[in-house]
């Protein structure tokens, strides 16, 4: 369905929420499909969306953000994906992030660990900032002024930057090991949920997301190859 409705590439074919805070047709319309197949499937399962938020209640819920990385999507580019967890409680249980155009499926369950395309994948066993590659998310909640400092922060260490376009995104990118950090200073649960499980099973450190009000109003979140986890933590003050 993201696929079939994804714009051309060429200027963004959306509405805006809020600065660069994009709406597609496609986010409404995948939320409302994974919402009622859910109930179908799990009718005692709570779920929230990104765009229409709790709509039921339960022990186990689950998490969707329907498009993720929804400024690329309404370009057409094909770095985006389709986010889905179950949490019980503050606990995250199993996360699956679909990339279509990229051909990638992300998939993880607590205890049994974390797959792309099937196969396993582990964190980076980077040791040393000065090897690292990490993506440094961009969230208009925050003054662009901390932005710019947290990627001074993280150039300075010997780290090289990047910035992709969709969170959930790039934090996959640390459970396999194709980045070795991804930090932002604020970032929503339906961004992370799904990573959280992946993330964990891949052996990556994670900063306490789901502490506090984070599972509510959102939290800063970093997660590293564990060698660069103590540098990292002291650079970012995540």
């Amino acid at each position: 369905m993201a696929l079939r409705m994804r714009p051309s590439p060429g200027a963004a074919t959306a509405t805006l929420k809020g600065a660069q805070d994009w709406l597609t047709e496609a986010d409404g319309a995948v939320e409302q499909f994974l919402s009622g197949r859910l109930a179908a499937m799990f009718p005692a399962d709570g779920f929230q969306g990104e765009e229409g938020g709790k709509a039921r209640q339960g022990t186990l819920r689950w998490v969707v953000d329907p498009i993720d990385g929804t400024a690329n999507y309404a370009r057409g580019h094909p770095r985006f994906c389709v986010s889905l967890a179950l949490l019980e409680d503050r606990t995250p249980r199993i996360g699956v992030l679909v990339a279509p155009a990229m051909g990638e499926t992300f998939a993880a369950r607590l205890g049994g660990g974390v797959t792309l395309n099937g196969t396993a994948i582990r964190a980076a066993e980077t040791a040393e900032l000065s090897r690292a590659v990490v993506e440094t998310g961009w969230s208009h909640r925050r003054p662009a002024s901390a932005f710019v400092a947290l990627v001074q922060r993280v150039i300075d260490a010997g780290a090289a930057p990047r910035l992709s376009g969709s969170g959930a995104l790039g934090l996959a990118d640390v459970a396999a090991g194709r980045s070795d950090g991804y930090v932002e200073l604020h970032i929503n649960l339906w961004d992370v949920a799904a990573a959280l499980v992946l993330l964990r099973e891949a052996g990556a450190h994670v900063s306490p997301f789901l502490d506090g009000d984070g599972p509510e109003r959102g939290n800063p979140i970093l997660a590293c190859a564990p060698g660069i986890a103590t540098e990292l933590t002291r650079i970012t003050g995540i």
